[in-house]
């Protein structure tokens, strides 16, 4: 028995690249939607959004206010840079009782006319423009004018009728209804965009959008975030995880023979690794020998730096032997310096999305994830958006490094923010331990979920000639605990040279 095709859905473009995705390629064409929020939550920037995309195919755009004048509007578009054109605004306020068919606009006070002369107004000007988007800014006004509920869900089945029969594409902007579930028009429209903003102890307020339903397609259910800049609304849809592209676990090599060794010949490609150790172990210079080795191979990488500057993390790889600069010109390796206050978890994904899908990324590094969560403190769903993200990664093939600061230098109190070892697919362990009244760092693989990897613990340097690796050490207590103790021959320690410091 052969599966049933769907017919193929015309579509409307929202005008708003992400939200397209999340509808999957627009609102189906000719029918009713609802846009609903609360008053700053951005419903206005929406239905502008999708007016200018209608205007620039060259369809008849038409916008309805009753709660904002044309000036107001016009002020709202140059804010972030556009304009009117293409655009008939058909503005109900206070001037002229009587419509002229034919005139720029109508004017009416809604306080003084009778309801049904506004419907019938309404109805003249569509007739004369024929449009084929719509929208209708805001329905609150209405059912204020309608003054019960049985008189309101009458024009509202009168306006549906009206647009239906004239094949336009309509978005009604609404704020959230005084009984949450129990709107008329939440029932009446074929779909239904809610709007969201939460206000947070430091930044920028959260703002997140959700399609409650949309009949006849599929769509990206869940929260979304999105943010209001210049340029109006930008939505970032939640990653969903594609088929894997292929099945080969490539090894990722770091340009250091022992470290590969002890890693099975490397990193796996399209796995997710841990680096796990307290400030000034080597954990961002053990991840710029990945990226610089990734870019002599001639693939990308990106840097999401959230503890460190730019032009601190290029001294510091400059210091250890590695000259990144030729490779940060030709975009082989990229820092992307994140601002805390700014980025919403839903925005961070979307930019590791773009990189992968446009840029055709390699390798992701995030430094740190212990600041990626300190940025966010008010984000309950932190880990669970992170596995997302991991999963995508995975799903894309791109090796993922997350570097996690332990609490601490020394001791049983050796912590992170949280667990997320668990997260990983491979985990490293990165030490300080104390020998001959000298600090050194050690370096061990805790798991690896793909391929065999090495049981040992080998002490490092960091130098001026990059990571060098010493053999395994033997004699070692308490490595797990927080605390090693080396007590094994001194023959067998590295010479200590003098190193520039590590992260």
């Amino acid at each position: 028995m052969s599966e049933i095709t769907p017919p193929e859905v015309l579509r409307a473009s929202s005008g708003i690249e992400g939200l397209d995705r999340i509808l999957g390629g627009g609102y189906p064409a000719h029918e009713i939607y609802l846009i609903e929020g609360e008053p700053g939550t951005g419903k206005s920037l929406a239905g502008l959004h999708f007016l200018r995309a209608g205007a620039e195919r060259g369809e008849k755009c038409l916008l309805i206010t009753m709660s904002q004048s044309k000036e107001v509007i016009g002020r709202l578009a140059a804010s972030h840079g556009w304009t009117l054109e293409g655009v008939e605004v058909y503005e109900i306020s206070a001037d002229n009782v009587v419509p002229e068919l034919g005139a720029e606009q109508v004017l009416f006070h809604t306080a003084d006319v009778e309801l049904g002369e506004m419907m019938q107004s309404i109805r003249a000007v569509i007739d004369e423009i024929q449009p084929t988007r719509v929208v209708f800014d805001a329905v609150s006004e209405l059912r204020l004018l309608s003054n019960d509920a049985g008189r309101y869900q009458r024009q509202l089945f009168i306006l549906k009728e009206l647009f239906a029969n004239r094949g336009a594409t309509v978005l009604f902007l609404d704020n959230h209804p005084v009984m949450p579930g129990h709107s008329e028009l939440q029932h009446l429209a074929f779909g239904v965009i809610l709007l969201d903003h939460t206000p947070t102890s430091y930044g920028n307020e959260r703002r997140q959008l959700r399609v409650l339903k949309v009949r006849g397609i599929r769509y990206d259910d869940g929260v979304h975030d999105f943010r209001i800049c210049t340029g109006g609304l930008k939505v970032f849809p939640r990653l969903r995880t594609g088929e894997r592209l292929h099945n080969a676990w490539r090894a990722h090599e770091s340009g250091i023979e022992e470290i590969d060794k002890m890693l099975g010949g490397g990193l796996a490609e399209g796995s997710s690794t841990l680096f796990l150790g307290p400030s000034g172990t080597g954990k961002s210079s053990l991840a710029s020998h990945y990226a610089f080795a990734a870019a002599e191979r001639g693939e990308r990488s990106i840097f999401f730096l959230f503890d460190e500057r730019p032009e601190t993390f290029i001294h510091r790889t400059e210091g250890i032997g590695m000259n990144i600069r030729p490779h940060l010109d030709s975009g082989m390796i990229t820092l992307r310096e994140i601002d805390t206050g700014e980025v919403s978890p839903g925005e961070f994904a979307d930019l590791v999305r773009s990189q992968v899908q446009e840029r055709a990324v390699r390798m992701v590094v995030i430094d740190s994830l212990t600041g990626y969560m300190s940025a966010m403190p008010d984000e309950r769903m932190l880990i669970t958006q992170m596995h997302e993200l991991l999963t995508y990664l995975s799903s894309q093939t791109v090796l993922s490094i997350l570097i996690v600061a332990q609490h601490g230098v020394l001791g049983p109190t050796l912590g992170g923010p949280v667990d997320v070892s668990y997260l990983a697919d491979t985990v490293l362990l990165l030490r300080h331990f104390e020998a001959d009244g000298a600090i050194r760092r050690a370096i061990s693989v805790f798991k690896k979920r793909y391929g065999g990897h090495g049981h040992g613990i080998r002490e490092f340097q960091i130098t001026p000639n990059g990571m060098e690796v010493g053999e395994p050490l033997t004699g070692f207590r308490g490595v797990l605990s927080g605390s090693p103790t080396f007590e094994g021959p001194d023959a067998t320690l590295m010479d200590l040279a003098d190193a520039p410091p590590a992260n």
